[in-house]
């Protein structure tokens, strides 16, 4: 049947690949965890320094570990209906959304309690223009690919620029999210950093996992080999292609 997916085998070293990000970036969480767990005194909901705590676990969560799983699952599920993976690419999205807009509400009120400035260090202004970007980068994807209405033709050209956007934020994120980890340890424990304090050895820790984490998940992405192949149903659809009476080749993202 035409809407029946083709079943090839993954390409050798995918499996592994992906199995290294999804342990790269749990490690990046569960230390994100500890470090503000267990150093800097856990988590809350009340405006103090336990609300803040919120926000780095939040934004590692959601806008790189979520994210780059969402970038990675064209690779991952490779003979599955385009349209259930582009539905879950949205989700993943979504939940990446939920997590990071709770984090800037945390970190937004526990300024506000603690009456220090928003918005004035070159942290605050990449974490902003990451989510922003992001935000309008779900809702473009949302309108040209997962609901119909736009033609072919307008998919086929936004699919490149969707993808570079998509790898280009992500590594946005991962860069903003060092830079979080720098001027944390800065503020908190500048008196001890230089001396290798276990906190701060830690945090450097988590910074190589994720600079780790995120270039395991821009090659998955861009190496050719692992590059979703063309399904009989996505053809008949059209679904990222154009037609085949214009001669032109499949591309996938």
């Amino acid at each position: 049947m035409a809407d029946s997916p083709v079943t090839r085998p993954s390409p050798a070293g995918l499996p592994w690949y992906v199995a290294g990000s999804q342990l790269l970036g749990l490690s990046c969480v569960v230390i994100t965890g500890v470090w503000m767990g267990h150093y800097r005194g856990g988590y809350a909901w009340d405006g103090s320094a336990k609300e803040f705590n919120v926000h780095p676990l939040c934004m590692v969560l959601g806008l790189v570990f979520l994210y780059g799983d969402a970038i990675m699952v064209y690779r991952v599920f490779r003979n599955e209906n385009k349209r259930s993976v582009k539905i879950l690419h949205a989700v993943l999205h979504v939940i990446a959304l939920i997590f990071s807009i709770i984090g800037f509400v945390a970190v937004f009120e526990f300024h506000a309690k603690a009456k220090i400035p928003d918005m004035y260090s070159l942290h605050s202004w990449c974490g902003m223009l990451t989510f922003v970007l992001f935000c309008i980068q779900w809702l473009m994807g949302l309108g040209f690919f997962l609901f119909p209405g736009a033609a072919p033709g307008l998919r086929s050209w936004y699919l490149s620029l969707h993808v570079f956007f998509g790898l280009a934020l992500f590594a946005l994120a991962v860069a903003t999210c060092l830079l979080g980890i720098t001027e944390k340890l800065l503020f908190s424990i500048m008196g001890t950093y230089s001396k290798f304090a276990p906190e701060g050895v830690l945090a450097n820790t988590l910074g190589l996992l994720l600079v780790g984490f995120g270039v395991q998940v821009g090659y998955i992405v861009t190496r050719e080999e692992f590059r979703r192949p063309p399904h009989p149903e996505e053809e008949a659809l059209s679904m990222h292609f154009k037609t085949l009476t214009e001669g032109e080749t499949a591309s996938s993202p």
